[in-house]
């Protein structure tokens, strides 16, 4: 039996959490899987809980999960959490911190049923598929010293050879299992940090002989992206440039509301949430779209439960009723988050 806690947060996060869920246990039997949910405040909820975004038995639970679905928190600009001493955000900072989650991983992919919404020309986008990982708790983010004056300011970035090892080891274990290419992002003619990058990534690439290494410029690789996007397979890169090139390829499906994406520590549990917000203008109207958060389940199932075919079998139940019509309000339709879950689920059993 798997332990998964569940954290469902705020907005919209119960009402697509609840999708997640129903789709789990509707595969379950038929892959012979066994879950155990545990369901604890976070963010909002925690704040309203216990006065913090991350509650304490929140964290235990965590601690003690094989896996974590997260939904959504954060309850808009105007929400009082975000005015408080303790906001939502704070919970999941701390929530990376504790648990180490050091590597975030965005599957970039366009199916066909989602061709038509790409800004992109479609026989450009057609066919992509590749991941992004983004190191997440070094870099720029981090770097001390960093100060705010009056007519000057300024940041550190800092990375260690240690730092960048784990993350490109992460990069090429994905690509094993893909089409063996990594692309590994810097700015290495002008950063010193940068420079360090290449030349640990190149190292690390020597224990992968199976795989490709490629270098590219960070500037280079955004114009790619939308310009070539299905001649990627991973992407490695740093904190900022990881959260830039992340953010400009989640575009190219044309909607968040089927993107996943997870975070790793190095021997520890990880997370998986979808890369949306918590749509608090939508939330208890049973119109979100559920698919990114039961995507995010499959990503689960693939990548800390190594069960491939259930993941398989999730996210073509999701493409397949996209592809025929039954979407909610982002991608133009009118069903409910309840319909397509449970439509979902149908071609799961049939």
């Amino acid at each position: 039996m798997k332990k998964i806690t569940v954290l469902a947060g705020d907005g919209i996060g119960p009402e697509i959490m609840n999708s997640a869920i129903a789709v789990l246990q509707a595969a379950a039997p038929k892959y012979e899987q066994e879950f155990q949910f545990d369901s604890q405040p976070f963010g909002g909820a925690g704040i309203e809980d216990s006065g913090k975004g991350l509650p304490s038995k929140t964290l235990a639970s965590c601690q003690n999960a094989d896996a974590i679905l997260l939904g959504a928190i954060g309850g808009g600009v105007n929400s009082s959490w975000e005015k408080a001493e303790q906001t939502p955000e704070q919970g999941l900072l701390a929530l990376r911190k504790a648990l180490n989650l050091f590597a975030n991983i965005r599957p970039i992919s366009v199916p066909d049923a989602l061709l038509a919404l790409s800004p992109i020309k479609k026989e450009i986008v057609k066919g992509t598929d590749f991941i992004v990982v983004r190191e997440l708790t070094s870099g720029i983010y981090f770097g001390k010293p960093r100060e705010l004056q009056k007519t000057a300011a300024f940041d550190t970035c800092y990375y260690t050879e240690t730092e960048i090892t784990r993350i490109a080891h992460q990069a090429f274990q994905i690509a094993q299992n893909r089409n063996k290419k990594v692309t590994s992002v810097d700015k290495a003619n002008v950063l010193a940090t940068s420079k360090l990058w290449r030349k640990v990534v190149t190292a690390v690439s020597k224990e992968y002989p199976d795989c490709t290494l490629e270098h590219q410029l960070v500037d280079s690789c955004a114009m790619r992206i939308v310009q070539q996007p299905t001649t990627f397979d991973v992407i490695v890169t740093e904190n900022l440039f990881g959260d830039i090139l992340s953010d400009e390829a989640s575009v190219l499906p044309g909607t968040l509301g089927v993107l996943p994406s997870a975070s790793h520590s190095e021997k520890g549990v990880s997370l998986y949430e979808p890369i949306h917000g918590s749509a608090p203008d939508i939330a208890g109207q049973n119109i979100a779209n559920p698919a990114s958060m039961i995507l995010s389940a499959a990503l689960m199932l693939r990548q800390s439960f190594n069960e491939e075919k259930m993941a398989q079998a999730i996210e073509a139940a999701v493409f397949a009723v996209i592809n025929e019509g039954i979407v909610t309000a982002d991608l133009g339709g009118n069903a409910k988050t309840t319909e397509f879950t449970a439509a979902v689920i149908n071609k799961i059993k049939a």
